[in-house]
């Protein structure tokens, strides 16, 4: 077995764990009769664990490409767009408790939890954002886009600032949690700007280190000029 092919199953394994606890739990809830099984609140815990996990995968997946730089182990790349995929699965299950749980399906609700509420409105138009992403994260795509599709896919970053500003919106007191999410995407990002633009701080040499000539190894006409 190829050391990539490990590792993307055991990424894939780690990433659906959460989901499969979650699931468990629903169905201790409902078939057993362990109404603890998902807290006091079934339907904000299911909220904060599928956000929670919306944005460790969506962390775990642009970490990717800063590892392959560092390591120079090329393949790992084939794990980010998993790894992204996974971050949409459970922003999709975040969405889907607001939906259930908080609205009971009641369309004319949502639309005014939206438009009134801003936590809900960053918190949609970033779902729509890993829609995009996920829909356009196949190889027909990327051929179909061109240039233009890593362009496109830079709006990661953006949705991973929505992400944070979702979180940090909705929690009231304490913004601890939300603030390590930011510094974490903050660094993320400021790795790719470093490298991005890396080749030009390598050829920007100041003029102070640049190498004074030796006047001793000038022609003697020259010497003369000084």
């Amino acid at each position: 077995m190829k050391p990539i092919t490990l590792v993307r199953i055991l990424l894939f394994a780690a990433a659906l764990t959460p989901a499969a606890a979650l699931a468990y739990g629903f169905y201790r809830f409902t078939y057993a009769g362990d109404f603890n099984a998902l807290t006091a609140n079934p339907g904000d815990y299911i909220t904060d664990q599928t956000g929670t996990w919306a944005l460790g995968c969506l962390a775990a997946s642009l970490s990717v490409t800063p590892l392959r730089r560092l390591t120079g182990w090329n393949e790992i790349i084939k794990a980010r767009r998993m790894l992204g995929l996974f971050a949409f699965f459970y922003a999709t299950l975040h969405m889907l408790t607001w939906v259930v749980f908080i609205h009971y399906f009641e369309v004319s609700f949502m639309i005014e939890d939206i438009v009134k509420r801003p936590f809900i409105t960053v918190g949609m138009a970033t779902f729509l954002m890993l829609l995009v992403l996920a829909i356009t994260s196949n190889k027909f795509s990327m051929r179909k886009l061109g240039r233009k599709w890593g362009k496109l896919h830079r709006l990661v970053y953006v949705a991973a600032a929505g992400g944070t500003l979702h979180f940090w919106q909705l929690v009231k007191a304490d913004t601890t949690e939300p603030w390590r999410w930011a510094a974490g995407f903050a660094l993320l990002f400021a790795i790719r700007v470093w490298w991005a633009y890396r080749p030009r701080f390598a050829t920007s040499t100041p003029n102070a280190r640049r190498p004074i000539p030796n006047h001793s190894q000038l022609p003697t006409s020259k010497r003369s000029q000084g």
